[in-house]
């Protein structure tokens, strides 16, 4: 096991041990349920183990979680805010380990570990500013001596199933605004990052029992489809964040639809680059490459889709596989590593059977194509030639792999962009701004974030973070999301003495 190693001497500063209970039930640390490995996917040793959640851990959770709401809602929003500030500053102090975590246990390359912890720091700054402005509105009445406003109150309890791919930062765009509007948080962590999920929880444990606040206002699991399942199902649970697949995320929709409960989707994503021929070819060149080899192409606004003018087609592609070729594959723990390994060997396997198909859909393999034999989960970065209508092209290959295509005209270049089921991230590289108008217009890109000179992945937590169709619709993060982690009612207060009905109406 690879927790003695002495690079790994970090994981004991995060409260890690060789074996470690997996979830943490009304303040207190369990696990009954199996025991699973968590493996280091750049030689695929075993790190540590952690003894997941069985569904009787569940409901002991979820139950101490429900007391606990109703002591956490009635907390005013600002004092909220300030338990959220000092997570924040928690994490500050250990930003450098859980970053390490992040790319031992995920793969991503080190500054990408440290930057997504950065991004919970950031979305703890954001919420602790937030917790002061939940504001209603006042609203005319037609009607005399009444008043209209609208009140916003906590839901409760919000469930949040994370992904692999961004074990943690998911995590705070969901917990730090719900625990802000006044919502315990009940958190799954993805099954293959259980170490992360268990760090994260240490730390906003710490926090809680600093302020003799209950230990069920912030309750996690680590566990398969079983937790999930149970989180999709529980009546208590008003809404849901779910990361991952569009297939898996289509049936927790289901689910909680049938219970009348609301879902916040982030799916799939299947994102372009459109560069026109006015483009800055290096500015286009240099945001591809971290949008098509950035965390091994496993985020969710990858580019996977570059859409190049007919003008400048061969100009960027020529240039882009220049520095394809010097992309540094290695440990991501090390100093100068641009990709690092695919997340588990089933990715690898995956990648494999992806380049068959491009093969046999009539793709032309332009550099890359082949795993790096190691016994890590490493893959080349991969560009390939191929018609925007060949069916692997309208799917989510979840490795660094980007196809290329030409267009003629402008409309063409939109319809390539949103001919696919999903519709996260698209970005276009011109310096017309008719183009850029259209492109953010009614009749341009129909994804939920719509760049222009910039990469497709990288996202503020300023703005709303979502997409449309296949993508899920849900949105996190920035600007109103916080609306969608409270109850809204409408209050007409008559302070009258007579009863006035709305429209005029005489009743009686």
């Amino acid at each position: 096991m690879g927790f003695a190693r002495k690079e790994h001497q970090f994981l004991t500063e995060l409260g890690l041990r060789p074996r470690n209970p997996g979830c943490f039930v009304n303040g207190v640390w369990r696990g009954n349920g199996p025991v699973v490995p968590s493996s280091n996917p750049a030689n695929n040793e075993i790190v540590a183990e952690v003894v997941e959640a069985s569904i009787e851990d569940y409901k002991d959770g979820m139950e101490a979680c429900t007391e606990a709401a109703k002591i956490w809602m009635q907390v005013p929003a600002p004092k909220r805010g300030e338990v959220v500030r000092q997570i924040g500053d928690a994490l500050r102090t250990k930003l450098q380990h859980l970053g390490r975590l992040v790319s031992l246990e995920m793969g991503k390359i080190l500054p990408e570990g440290i930057g997504e912890v950065q991004e919970i720091i950031d979305m703890c700054d954001y919420a602790v500013g937030l917790s002061r402005q939940l504001n209603g509105s006042i609203i005319p009445s037609e009607r005399p001596n009444h008043m209209m406003m609208e009140v916003w109150n906590p839901l409760g309890i919000v469930g949040v199933i994370t992904a692999f791919n961004f074990p943690c930062a998911v995590l705070g765009w969901n917990a730090c605004i719900a625990l802000v509007c006044g919502n315990c948080v009940v958190w799954k962590g993805a099954p293959t990052t259980p170490l992360i999920t268990i760090a994260m929880t240490e730390i906003v444990a710490g926090i809680l029992e600093r302020n003799n606040l209950p230990g069920g206002i912030f309750t996690s699991f680590c566990g398969g489809a079983e937790i999930g399942q149970a989180i999709a199902e529980d009546t208590r649970i008003p809404l849901v964040s779910f990361t991952g697949s569009t297939k898996v995320g289509l049936m927790v929709q289901q689910t909680v639809n049938k219970r009348f409960g609301k879902c916040l989707l982030e799916l799939s994503g299947n994102n372009a680059i459109v560069v026109m021929d006015d483009a800055d070819i290096q500015l286009a060149v240099r945001s591809v490459l971290f949008a098509a080899v950035g965390t091994a192409g496993q985020r969710c606004t990858t580019c996977r889709r570059l859409i190049l003018h007919e003008n400048i087609y061969q100009n960027v592609l020529d240039q882009l596989i220049g520095v394809y070729k010097q992309v540094k594959i290695g440990d991501p723990l090390e100093k100068g590593t641009l990709l690092g390994p695919l997340h588990t060997p089933a990715s690898k396997e995956n990648f494999v059977r992806g380049m068959e198909a491009i093969k046999s859909q009539g793709g032309k393999i332009l550099v890359g194509g082949s795993i790096v034999e190691s016994d890590g989960n490493f893959v080349q970065p991969t560009i390939v030639e191929i018609s925007s209508d060949a069916p692997i092209v309208k799917e989510e290959l979840f490795a660094p792999v980007l196809y290329v295509m030409k267009f003629q005209t402008l409309k063409e270049a939109i319809e390539i962009n949103n001919s696919v089921p999903q519709g996260l991230s698209s970005s276009i590289f011109t310096r017309r701004p008719e183009i850029i108008f259209k492109w953010i217009g009614p009749h341009g890109s129909d994804c939920g974030i719509v760049n222009v000179n910039i990469p497709t992945n990288g996202a503020e937590i300023g703005g709303a973070f979502g997409g449309e169709k296949a993508t899920g619709g849900g949105r996190e993060a920035g600007s109103d999301s916080w609306k969608q982690y409270m109850r809204r009612s409408t209050c007409t207060i008559n302070y009258g003495s007579e009863l006035p009905l709305a429209q005029g109406i005489n009743f009686g």
